[in-house]
């Protein structure tokens, strides 16, 4: 089943990797206070990119890589995919 790495950008600025098989449905929840205890106390929160990969241990896999990449790399990864050279 196709899943998606995303990061969402805080309401005080910071970054939040996760994974999913729903954006949509996953970023109502975290708007709702119900998606992840860091985020809950940062909202609102919006999605700044995303990334379709193949499956669940795919998207595990690339979540742990962007949770390493310094700041500066996921703004980078961010704007790459923005100015439409990233596939989604």
């Amino acid at each position: 089943m196709e899943a998606w790495v995303y990061i969402l950008r805080c309401a005080d600025g910071t970054l939040y990797t996760g994974w999913t098989f729903d954006t949509e449905a996953r970023l109502c929840v975290h708007n709702s206070g119900k998606g992840a205890r860091y985020t809950a106390s940062r909202l609102p929160v919006e999605m700044v990119y995303r990334e379709r990969v193949a499956s669940k241990s795919d998207a595990l896999r690339r979540e742990r890589r962007i949770k390493r990449m310094r700041r500066s790399a996921k703004e980078r990864l961010i704007a790459g995919a923005c100015s439409g050279s990233l596939p989604e």
